[in-house]
């Protein structure tokens, strides 16, 4: 038993709530209970050692999650507002789980639904709380708000999907998000005050200027450009062709990845 045996009562607990195998090592696997422990095992499950006794006693293991980047690492997150415990709790271990560190940093005073280690990029982490999400660049040591789009909503579940590199946040009540997160994975990497990112071009259509259906105008081209600022200011974009400059203006830039379109206009002179 993984567990602290089961408690009776109107709510009983006392089950297994995260299970997780490193994507380097066959057979290890850990395992989170709703009482407080985490376990590890290494032979596939045949036994099994508890790590959680550094650890804050008794909370719920939201989540464990195996490191996809180094074999002995290890994150777990617990919750305890069960208990009217609304710190959030989130750890890392680079030994197996023998020994935890905090990376809670500066996430807000609000429960810890979910942690995932970006594929890519080590040193990218994803938090779902009961507000929101939030993206570390540093593993752990400062967060920032991952969208000002998402709504303040409980994040229960985050995945990348393998192919399209996209972030999916399962939400409670509010469906599910979607978003690209190739360029979070290079800014860790990224000393520059301003960054701009490669954009999708677009393929020529003889439906441009089209108009499809009476409600709508015409069908136009666009893609849309991704930018990395480390202030909020103004900026002046500029698009080019060799040495010909085609259309110049302003934009303005919050702190962080900001988006803007372009249509593929040029200026009139």
């Amino acid at each position: 038993d993984l567990t602290k045996g089961g408690k009776k009562g109107d709510v009983s607990y006392g089950t297994l709530t995260s299970i997780t195998e490193s994507p380097l090592r066959f057979g290890l696997i850990y395992t989170g209970s709703d009482d407080g422990l985490i376990h590890v095992s290494k032979d596939a499950g045949q036994t099994w050692t508890n790590i959680s006794e550094r650890l804050p006693k008794d909370f719920w293991v939201s989540v464990v999650q195996a490191s996809n980047h180094v074999e002995g690492r290890v994150y777990a997150s617990l919750n305890g507002y069960r208990w009217d415990n609304f710190e959030p709790m989130v750890y890392i271990s680079n030994n197996y789980g023998k020994t935890w560190s905090s990376i809670s940093a500066n996430l807000p005073k609000e429960p810890v639904n979910v942690i995932k280690e970006d594929p890519k990029n080590e040193k990218v982490l994803y938090v779902g709380t009961d507000h929101g999400a939030y993206v570390s660049l540093d593993m752990g040591k400062t967060y920032m708000a991952f969208a000002q789009d998402l709504p303040a909503v409980a994040i229960h579940d985050l995945a990348i999907h393998p192919r399209e590199n996209d972030l999916i946040l399962g939400s409670h009540g509010r469906s599910i998000f979607i978003a690209d997160v190739s360029a979070i994975q290079q800014l860790p990497e990224t000393n520059d005050a301003l960054k701009i990112f490669s954009a999708e071009g677009a393929t020529f259509s003889d439906r441009w200027g089209d108009v499809g259906y009476y409600w709508r105008g015409p069908y136009e081209p666009s893609t849309t450009v991704e930018v990395f600022s480390k202030s909020t200011g103004t900026a002046k974009v500029s698009i080019s062709i060799d040495d010909v400059v085609l259309k110049t203006w302003d934009v303005d830039l919050d702190a962080g990845l900001n988006y803007f379109d372009y249509d593929f206009t040029i200026a009139a002179d």
